[in-house]
């Protein structure tokens, strides 16, 4: 318990026989229900989870997925299976992943904005002092960065960064309303539950966390591939919550500045390549021509900027 609340705690672990004894052993007393899902690891995570539950008794319940799901297919496992336990209201659920990089000494600090009633989801920033640069490897921190943008952009919560961080807490009546079957199930997870979050108008806040590496872990995600697949999710989840928001569940005008600011971006960028080919094939080009391109291209622009600023504006308050 937590200043009267009930706390779960959901382990996502695909392959962490080396760690995942380590996040038992260190799991704070405060933890009501431990859920860890072996997303059909290969190696001895189930026969180290077996015995841990002899040992944590009912505080334990693990299960193991007979096909490799994904770390969002864990973790929403891990959520239904605390929901189907049927928590007492006012319970909170927090992540904590497999491989011991999160501090259990900052799961309380998780845990109060929620208790508080001052967010309705919380999670981890490892970036808001300047340790993180010199701890977390250069080329996942600048693809984290690059990624906390789009996620941005992508969910309206500007206030958020450190989008990849899987360090989170929920209340019990928020994680009731999430769809979670159409969450994406793999490393855009928090992004995506990021949009959904927002297109319900929750409240989420980052919590400074320490960043914790070089412990053992072994990151089986691939910057090459995980950012282009996650940068085009989080396009795709940006129009989606457009319509869903502004359009199905409440008209708003910001949708008129997008829908003219994309269409004279996209013409102004075609007539810019039409404009080009006729330099290169035909010679010199009216003045005209290239004035109106511009124009074209400027009043997109400023179209565009004019609906996140709408965006930011009505996303203000749900910090």
């Amino acid at each position: 318990m937590f200043e009267g609340r009930w706390v779960a705690v959901v382990v996502p672990a695909y392959n962490e026989e080396k760690l995942v004894g380590r996040v038992l052993e260190t799991m704070p007393a405060l933890v009501d229900r431990i859920v860890i899902v072996d997303d059909a690891s290969t190696d001895r995570t189930w026969e180290i989870l077996s015995a841990a539950r002899e040992r944590l008794g009912c505080r334990l319940q693990i299960i193991r997925h007979d096909r490799n799901a994904g770390v969002g297919g864990a973790i929403v496992t891990g959520y239904e299976a605390v929901m189907q336990g049927k928590p007492p209201a006012g319970a909170l659920v927090a992540v904590m992943a497999g491989d011991a990089q999160m501090a259990p000494e900052d799961l309380p600090k998780l845990l109060m904005p929620l208790v508080k009633d001052e967010a309705d989801y919380t999670k981890g920033n490892r970036l808001f002092t300047g340790e993180a640069w010199k701890i977390i490897p250069r080329h996942r921190y600048l693809g984290n960065a690059a990624l906390s943008f789009l996620t941005k952009v992508a969910s309206g919560y500007w206030h958020v960064a450190d989008s990849q961080s899987g360090y989170t807490a929920i209340t019990i009546e928020a994680l009731t309303v999430l769809a979670l079957a159409r969450l994406y199930k793999r490393y855009g997870f928090p992004n995506h539950l990021l949009v959904e979050l927002n297109n319900y108008d929750f409240r989420v806040r980052d919590v400074p966390i320490r960043p914790v590496y070089n412990i053992g872990e072994v990151s089986g995600m691939s910057l090459p591939r995980v950012v282009p697949s996650l940068s085009w999710l989080l396009v795709k989840c940006y129009f989606w919550r457009m319509k869903e928001k502004y359009i199905i569940r409440d008209f708003h005008p910001l949708v008129f500045f997008l829908t003219f600011g994309l269409c004279l971006v996209g013409g102004g960028l075609l007539f810019g390549i039409y404009l080009v080919y006729l330099r290169l094939t035909v010679g010199l080009l009216s003045p005209n021509s290239v004035i109106f391109d511009a124009f074209c291209l400027i009043m997109g622009m400023q179209m565009l900027f004019f609906a996140m600023w709408m965006d930011m504006e009505h996303n203000k308050g749900l910090k």
